[in-house]
């Protein structure tokens, strides 16, 4: 009877371990421990009531900019409907903190705390340090490097007590002009942006932080941004399998734990028109879990967001969402209409409760993988320093100078001579001076602003910079009529140095012809621009790749290796690959 018992116990763990091999588990998880987590799970699902059960599948907003009667209201949502957790949101870290170890008081299941943290909790907490954004990171070769910085991202929400970061994008951004995208793709290679998605992935959830490749099935070749409106995906299932939807099948296999729908309508994929992904069962529960065997957690893109808000009520967009597949409903904007919705379609027989029993098992699995069964709260103090000190400011540093991508130097004009005369004409909307700074330290440069160019001597070497923007990762990257006169009349008697800090896309109408040398640095700000300078001076190597297609002649994978080089080197070797 012994052995009968002890075989049934090492079968059972056999078939929840079979049960749980596509969501997020710790590495090197032991049979002990799986039956630890199940018996959690069992016993916790068993505690709920109805209501309480419904309340794990929402996720709902906080911010603490929008003053304490909001607060209050989400105080009661926590407490009243038992909801399965938060999403952060600007704009206090501290406060966050404070609020977020009261709620998880108040939850009789620990609550999952959510953030968009693509380029770290900057994203949401201004005081926090940026890190790159995703087309920058798609221009390093050394995807490690990107593990390295989801590793760092991950001890910033553990320091904030975040569990789930809904990142990466891992949307091939195969169209120059989409509005939503852009530089938070790893760019419109599949196998870079694979690689990339995977390093990310793997340094969250390794340090306990469970991902979220998003947005799924396909966001990357798109005209309308869905905060606004329903996006229309239109290729053909072929064209989706090759590039859509291959990085996220890829990355389903290797233990995702999270997948993020979009508010897309993908007319290949979902037969009745105008309806988006994140309400298609077709595409969820057809595609996603049955075809694609996916048994991790899947969560809808925000509900608040024009593609669908303007479709449905509150409530009802949460019950057809839950209907379609999705176990969690992010930032709901009506709870307890949404389980009530709920509710009345499992009595009517149009949602089994076998159905409920597996989205609530899942996010309680996924909760007690992430240790909240054993939740900690976490101290305020010092929290902007802790999110903001040199640790940041040195990772970061080494990832924009990885990035750096060299895709002309005829002239082998770069590195610099430090006994040669340049020029620098600062070009475009935004900040130039770290770069200028830097670059006088090492070498003359002379600054001419743009109506000076005529002093410029002929024949003389110039730098243009082209200053994009980067207060937002959505701002257009496009160059004025002016900046590209300006290059093109210096480029016509000197020899210039062009050097982009903004998107690759930038470069998609600029007539690079006659220009020596072009490097894209990809952003505009103090890390960037010191990247730039210490690569132009030669104190550090260049080694990054276009992450996507600019135009015919600047495709993807495209790029100059150039090694650093001692200043009183005579010679720098650049090697094409």
């Amino acid at each position: 009877m012994n052995n009968f018992r002890a075989t049934l116990s090492l079968l059972t763990v056999y078939i929840f371990s079979l049960t749980i091999n596509a969501q997020f588990q710790p590495k090197n998880i032991n049979s002990a421990e799986l039956r630890k987590a199940n018996q959690w799970v069992e016993n916790t699902y068993s505690s709920l009531s109805q209501k309480e059960k419904l309340g794990q599948l929402f996720i709902i907003a906080l911010y603490t900019n929008k003053g304490e009667d909001y607060i209050q209201n989400v105080r009661e949502i926590v407490e009243n409907e038992q909801i399965g957790g938060l999403i952060l949101m600007q704009d206090d870290a501290a406060r966050e903190i404070t609020l977020v170890n009261e709620f998880q008081q108040k939850s009789k299941v620990p609550l999952m705390i959510g953030m968009d943290a693509e380029w770290g909790v900057f994203q949401r907490i201004a005081a926090a340090h940026k890190f790159p954004w995703a087309m920058t990171l798609g221009a390093i070769q050394d995807k490690n490097l990107i593990k390295q910085m989801a590793a760092k991202i991950a001890e910033d929400c553990q320091r904030m007590g975040i569990n789930w970061n809904f990142a990466p994008v891992v949307d091939v951004n195969t169209n120059p002009n989409n509005p939503i995208i852009g530089n938070r793709s790893f760019g419109s290679d599949v196998s870079n942006v694979l690689k990339s998605a995977g390093a990310y992935s793997a340094g969250l959830q390794e340090n306990n932080v469970l991902a979220a490749i998003k947005h799924f099935p396909g966001h990357g070749d798109t005209n309308t941004d869905s905060h606004h409106d329903l996006p229309v995906v239109s290729h053909n299932l072929n064209r989706l399998q090759n590039v859509e939807l291959a990085p996220f099948k890829s990355l389903m296999d290797k233990g995702i734990g999270g997948v993020m729908v979009a508010h897309l309508y993908v007319p290949a994929l979902e037969k009745k028109e105008g309806v988006p992904a994140s309400v298609s069962k077709d595409i969820i529960t057809g595609l996603l879990k049955e075809k694609y065997s996916y048994k991790g957690l899947i969560i809808t893109d925000a509900l608040n967001m024009g593609a669908v808000a303007k479709r449905y009520k509150p409530g009802e967009l949460d019950a057809l969402a839950f209907k379609a597949g999705n176990d969690i409903m992010l930032f709901s904007e009506g709870v307890e209409e949404g389980k009530k919705l709920i509710q009345q379609a499992i009595d009517k027989g149009e949602i089994s409760q076998e159905r409920v029993e597996e989205s609530v098992k899942k996010i309680l699995l996924t909760k007690y993988f992430l240790g909240l069964n054993k939740y900690e709260p976490r101290n305020p103090e010092n929290i902007n320093y802790d999110l903001n000190n040199e640790s940041h400011r040195t990772l970061v540093q080494n990832l924009y100078a990885s990035a750096l991508t060299l895709i002309k130097n005829t002239k082998n004009l770069l590195p610099l001579s430090c006994s040669e005369t340049y020029y620098y004409v600062p070009l475009e909307e935004a900040l130039y001076d770290t770069f200028l700074d830097n670059l006088q330290r090492e070498t003359t440069v002379i600054l001419k602003k743009a109506s000076e160019i005529s002093t410029i001597p002929a024949n003389s070497k110039v730098i243009v910079g082209f200053h994009k923007d980067n207060s937002t990762a959505y701002k257009p990257y496009s160059i004025s009529a002016e900046s590209k006169n300006i290059l093109a009349k210096l480029s016509a008697n000197n020899d210039v140095i062009l050097s982009v800090f903004g998107s690759p896309y930038a470069l998609k109408d600029v007539d690079i012809s006659k220009v020596s040398s072009v490097l894209v640095a990809y952003e505009n700000n103090e890390g960037s621009m010191r990247a730039a300078a210490d690569a132009f001076v030669g104190k550090t190597a260049i080694s990054g790749r276009l992450p996507v297609l600019v135009n015919d002649k600047l495709k993807a994978g495209s790029g100059i290796d150039l090694r650093s080089t001692p200043k009183s080197s005579a010679k720098v070797h650049a090697a094409k690959k």
